[in-house]
C-alpha cells in the first residue's frame, strides 16, 4: 500500500523543499506537455531564486512519503474587470509513475484553498489541446472556450468565486 498523499506549501528557504521544487519543475519539462526535454543547467541554477524573489510566487507539493510526486506552481495576479486579486495556477504536473491516484485534483483543491485566502476571485489556468488534464480542469470546476478553434493549441481556463 502506498504512503497518503500529502500537499503543503513550499517553503523556498527550506532546502529540502527547494530541492523537491526542482526535481518536480525538471520532470514536468521532461514531458511531453512541458518542453518534452529536461530544464537547462542554466535554469536548474537560477529557477529556485529567482521563483522565492518573485513576490507572487504560490507553490503547492504533494509528497508520497518522503517523496515528492506533484506540484502546482502558481502566482498571484490581478482582475481589472473585478478589482480582485486572482491566482493563476502557471505549472501544474505530477509524476509519470503516480498519475491516476488523485494527487492532480489534491493539488488543484490546495491551490484553490490559496487563492480563497489570498482573497482572490477566481483560479486561472492555461490547458494545451490535447492534454487530458482538461477533463480534471472540467470536473473540478474550470470553465473554458468552446468555441475554439482546429488551430488552437491551447486553452485559457478559469474557475470563479463569485
Amino acid at each position: 500500500m502506498s504512503d497518503p498523499i500529502e500537499i503543503l506549501e513550499a517553503d523556498l528557504d527550506n532546502e529540502s523543499h527547494q530541492q523537491a521544487v526542482l526535481a518536480m519543475i525538471n520532470e514536468y519539462a521532461c514531458d511531453a506537455f512541458g518542453q518534452s526535454r529536461p530544464l537547462d543547467d542554466d535554469v536548474k541554477q537560477s529557477l529556485v531564486g529567482e521563483l522565492r524573489d518573485h513576490p507572487t510566487t504560490h507553490i503547492m507539493l504533494a509528497y508520497s512519503g518522503e517523496e515528492p510526486v506533484g506540484i502546482a506552481v502558481c502566482f498571484r495576479g490581478f482582475s481589472t474587470f473585478k478589482a480582485k486579486p486572482l491566482l493563476n495556477i502557471h505549472d501544474l504536473g505530477v509524476h509519470r509513475d503516480h498519475r491516476g491516484q488523485g494527487i492532480g485534483w489534491k493539488l488543484l483543491d490546495a491551490a484553490e484553498r490559496k487563492a480563497r485566502e489570498l482573497g482572490c476571485c477566481r483560479l486561472t489556468l492555461e490547458v494545451a489541446d490535447l492534454n487530458a488534464a482538461r477533463q480534471l480542469y472540467r470536473r473540478f470546476g474550470f470553465v473554458g472556450d468552446d468555441q475554439a478553434t482546429a488551430e488552437q493549441k491551447s486553452w485559457f481556463m478559469d474557475k470563479h468565486f463569485d
